[in-house]
């Protein structure tokens, strides 16, 4: 049996709902209290155990808890005792991992917590005489003198004492797990792929064998494998790939569809194919689909990869500054210990993957995000080869497994800056990639959104600001910084051609705003600007106190800086030209507010060309850096270790991405604002412009209350422009599939059908391309009409928030829960769920929601999804791509018609991408919305679920956005509540056949 816990007497035990907690006093008592009462109850007693400290403190009303906490959170002894394991951070998840039946389990009280820390100090002393065990004991004789809670009862369980023998592995050593990680090894280029086809019979047959006898049959699922084959046809000229655009409804199973073709064009041809989607979230989903295919966790790892961002890796070289610094204060430490649960996991992990891998998404809730952010590499100052850990960095092992991967499952983000860095750094640049001939581009109605990220050009304080930080360093702020002189010095110390370059970028770097800037923006512009709350995407946006002063901000002698200069006399004219200081208006995109570039203020052109001409110098030193460097690879080749090598060739490709590439963006935006205002290669003849400048003004994350970040944004009016120029047109094929791509449902002519098409294609770039998409659509196989029920509610008022938690409320309850209620803004959301907490956890039904409860989206549908009784507030991230088959989603909620936010972006769009139809590009933009959030509620043949739309403004010529089958009726609320239980229930009860609403309804 595990030792006891470390109290002398029973701990005791706290469950903390909104408004009221389960509590197990030491005595053994179990009780439930309002929260006043238990948090009374607690200052007398010792340290309780918990799940999630942080969210039991928040729910208590409590302050932040020191670190370490010196509660005993059960969550902190999981992560030590079961590293590279995510659960849903309950009482019940916890349960279920540790593989207590539903029974024990009961209502999850808080007289289970003791049960279940037994277990886990069982399992940990299971493993004592194990090499687990040793590094265990070594790790928390580490942890114990840092004051972790859980010290001295893991150490009885392991049964380790300091001091540790000689021989064994010491506390010091263990924390420093980058010295017994794995080393990767360079093997030979992979050939280029050949081009042998997949046929449709092919993929078909391919299913199958994934598939196997056993499996669910899924009508049309076999026909989407046909189809997507066309995709990996050998290309016939270039420039003109194979596109096919393949819609497949809910319940298709599309990723195991085009699986199919693309794992064996894969196996027959030596190449990669790259499955890209929109999120993290999906990217796991579809990893985990892969076992039909690689049943063996071995194998599916040679034959898969998941790639991100290096910013979403741990760093090794981040983590040794971050262990030595924390370690080098002595005493309690919350950072040693979340430190020394990091080493514990790097051990075990599958690819050092922190944000969305098997590190818990919780992790961070427990000890900060910023101990995650300060050991990734956020900053973007890898030195690569230079590095010590270099050759057991997991970002390095996993390019090198991608290099050998028959699929690698990337995102939209990545997958678009990795074709644009190969464009920008030609054929004979060296790339950490293989450029892939293959795409899957899922969630594909996402493609126009990501290149729209992906294109963009934004030169504001936050930007400037940290590409000065990149290149200089922390100019004697507390940080690790390193700067580029630190990060190149071994390659240029004593090369005056190298030194002499460097020299004039860290100089020319100094036209960038220095630190500070933001809060003297924020000074100046004090009390023209003061945060007051507003409906929106954040909790506050700035607004006009009073009129803007016609006198310059600050004049130009006290303001030397060109760059923060700039900033001043962007955010003056934001701010003269918004009309936020109007009653009732509020910002968009965010909060933020906005204003076109043109007409120019009278200072605005002086100032853009003074900081086009400094930052003009700053390319030119970066240019010259880049071709000596490169010159350096040419002429010293016989004497160049392929590590200096490969070292020049990583300076050169970030020098050219992080620097290089935006500067040179900035310049050319800057140049272009005496010019036409359409900007540099517009179509102004015809009326069309090619791109779009505007300012925005906003407070972003990681800036003090008070202070806002203001920026020159130039977006491509149409993105899939330079999407189709950059990725698709060197492709040899695409296949881009959803179950959203068209705007359509089969009810309409052949014209309308057409048009749906002709909109998908715009969307996703293919319109753009020599040769027109192979158009495919597979129907859904559910049976809507009998599995689902849709309303509109006409008697709630929208703009009543306690209207809007009565009719949350209200349907909740009468679901039992299983609810996910959808928000077009955060404020709204927030409101509700004040509101809504208390009266449903008195009801029995817990309450999740985004934006709130300080947890990650991942995390929270996985709440969700293991408790069934639950309900979760949520806004465009739980819209789409949220899979919860099964009872614990049977009821999506939305507040309001999910209209595209009327910003400067979409003005302009609809101007002129709509075809002279500005309204109905509208309409079309909120159908899809509507269908992606229905596709969340019926997931498999078994599911039922009613969709509620809680907004009696909806137009009847939006109704089309559901399925075929589906009927929506117009009704009260009461009534709605009314038939959705008796749907529910006799569901529930086995009965079945419900008669269908009536058809749709205007």
């Amino acid at each position: 049996m595990a030792a006891p816990l470390p109290s002398p007497d029973m701990p005791p035990a706290l469950v903390a709902r909104h408004g009221s907690c389960s509590l197990l006093t030491p005595d053994g008592e179990v009780l439930t209290l309002a929260a006043e009462e238990a948090v009374r109850e607690l200052r007398a007693w010792p340290a309780p155990l918990v799940v999630h400290a942080p969210l039991t403190a928040r729910r208590l009303g409590l302050p932040p808890l020191p670190q370490p906490t010196p509660w005993l959170d059960l969550l902190e002894l999981f992560t030590f005792v079961l590293p590279g394991r995510t659960i849903p951070p309950t009482v019940r998840g916890l349960a279920q991992a540790l593989d207590l039946d539903d029974a024990r389990i009961g209502a999850a009280e808080a007289d289970l917590l003791p049960e279940l820390a037994d277990i886990l100090l069982d399992r940990a002393a299971a493993l004592r005489m194990t090499p687990a065990g040793e590094d265990m004991a070594a790790l928390a004789i580490r942890m114990d003198r840092a004051g972790w809670a859980w010290g001295g009862s893991v150490l009885a369980a392991l049964g380790a004492a300091h001091p540790l023998p000689p021989e064994a592995l010491q506390p010091g050593d263990a924390i420093r797990v980058w010295r017994r990680l794995p080393r990767w090894e360079d093997t030979a280029p992979r050939p280029a792929p050949a081009n042998h086809p997949v046929s449709a019979a092919d993929a078909r047959r391919r299913l199958g064998e994934m598939l196997g006898p056993q499996a669910e049959s899924r009508a049309g699922q076999a026909d989407f494998a046909g189809a997507a084959s066309a995709a990996f046809a050998p290309r016939l000229v270039r420039g003109d790939p194979h596109m096919v655009l393949a819609e497949a409804g809910t319940g298709t199973g599309k990723t195991l569809g085009y699986v199919a073709p693309a794992s064996l064009w894969a196996e027959r041809n030596g190449g990669a194919v790259w499955i890209s989607t929109y999120t993290r979230h999906l990217q796991r989903q579809i990893e985990g689909e892969l076992s039909r295919l690689y049943p063996d966790p071995a194998v599916r790892r040679r034959h898969v990869v998941l790639r991100k961002g290096r910013e979403n890796y741990l760093c090794l070289l981040n983590m040794e500054e971050a262990v030595n610094m924390a370690g080098s204060r002595g005493g309690p430490s919350g950072a040693i210990i979340g430190l020394s649960l990091v080493a514990r996991w790097a051990g075990a992990t599958a690819d050092g993957d922190l944000l969305g891998g098997d590190l818990p998404g919780w992790f961070g809730d427990l000890f900060g995000r910023g101990l995650l952010a300060g050991i990734a590499d956020r900053r973007g100052e890898c030195i690569h080869g230079a590095c010590p850990h270099y050759q057991r960095c997991f970002v390095e092992h996993s390019i090198r497994r991608a290099r050998e991967a028959d699929l690698v499952i990337a995102n939209h983000a990545l997958v678009m800056a990795q074709a644009a860095w190969h464009a920008m750094d030609g054929e004979s640049g060296a790339d950490e990639d293989n450029i892939p001939t293959r795409y899957v581009f899922d969630e594909g109605h996402h493609v126009m959104d990501a290149a729209d990220s992906a294109f963009s050009t934004e030169l504001s304080g936050l930007e400037a600001a940290e590409l000065r930080r990149w290149l200089l360093g922390a100019e004697g702020a507390r940080s690790r910084a390193r700067g580029l002189k630190r990060r190149l010095d071994d390659l240029v110390v004593g090369q005056p051609r190298l030194e002499a370059p460097l020299e004039a970028v860290l100089q020319a770097a100094h036209a960038l705003p220095p630190p500070g800037w933001s809060a003297r923006l924020a000074d100046a512009l004090h009390p023209v600007l003061e945060p007051v709350p507003q409906a929106g995407e954040d909790e506050a946006m700035p607004a006009l106190a009073g009129p803007v002063p016609a006198a310059p901000v600050l004049a130009d002698a006290t303001l030397p800086n060109p760059c923060e200069w700039m900033l001043h006399l962007l955010a003056r004219q934001v701010l003269a030209r918004s009309r936020a200081n109007e009653p009732g208006h509020t910002g968009h995109r965010g909060g933020a507010i906005e204003c076109d570039l043109h007409p120019l203020s009278d200072a605005l052109p002086a100032a853009a060309a003074a900081l086009a001409r400094a930052l003009d110098r700053l390319a030119v030193a970066l240019r010259t850096l880049v071709e000596r460097l490169l010159e350096r690879l040419e002429d010293d080749t016989g004497d160049l270790d392929s590590a200096t090598r490969e070292r020049i060739e990583a300076a050169v490709r970030t020098l050219r991405r992080r620097a290089l590439s935006r500067v040179e963006g900035w310049v050319a935006m800057l140049r272009a604002i005496g010019g036409p205002e359409d900007g540099p290669g517009g179509m102004a003849e015809r009326g069309t412009p090619q791109h779009i400048d505007f300012i925005r003004l906003d407070r972003r994350e990681g800036q003090r209350p008070g202070e806002q970040d203001v920026g020159l944004h130039r977006h491509w009016l149409d993105p899939t422009i330079p999407f189709a120029a950059v990725l698709a047109a060197p492709a040899h094929g695409i296949l881009t599939t959803s179950a959203t791509l068209r705007d359509e449902n089969g009810r309409g002519d052949g014209d309308e059908a057409e048009r749906a098409w002709e909109a998908a294609e715009a969307r996703t770039g293919a319109s753009h391309l020599p040769s027109p998409a192979l158009r495919a659509a597979v129907a859904s196989p559910f049976d809507y009409r009998r599995q689902s029920r849709a309303f509109i509610v006409n008697d709630v008022a929208h703009d009543d928030i306690g209207a809007l938690a009565g009719a949350y409320r209200t349907l909740f309850q009468a679901a039992g829960g299983g609810g996910l209620g959808l928000f077009t803004a955060i404020s709204r959301l927030r409101a509700v769920h004040q509101r809504l907490s208390r009266p449903l956890e008195d009801a029995g039904i817990p309450l999740y929601a985004q934006h709130v409860d300080g947890m990650d989206n991942a995390t929270l549908v996985d709440i969700f999804r293991s408790e069934a009784n639950s309900c979760l507030l949520g806004t465009d991230a739980m819209r789409d791509g949220v899979d919860v088959p099964g009872r614990s989603l049977r009821l999506v909620v939305f507040e309001r018609v999910p209209w595209p936010r009327p910003d400067i972006l979409h003005r302009e769009r609809r101007t002129h991408l709509s075809r002279g139809q500005p309204g109905e590009y509208d309409d079309r933009i909120a159908r899809l919305r509507l269908r992606q959030a229905f596709g969340r509620l019926i997931r498999s043949s078994s599911d039922r679920g009613v969709f509620v739309l809680l907004d009696r403004r909806a137009p009847s010529r939006l109704l089309s956005a559901f399925p075929e089958g589906v009927a929506v009726r117009r009704a009260g609320l009461g009534e709605v509540a009314r038939d959705m239980e008796s749907f529910l229930r006799g569901h529930e009860n086995g009965e079945d056949g419900f008669p269908p609403s009536p058809s749709f309804t205007s």
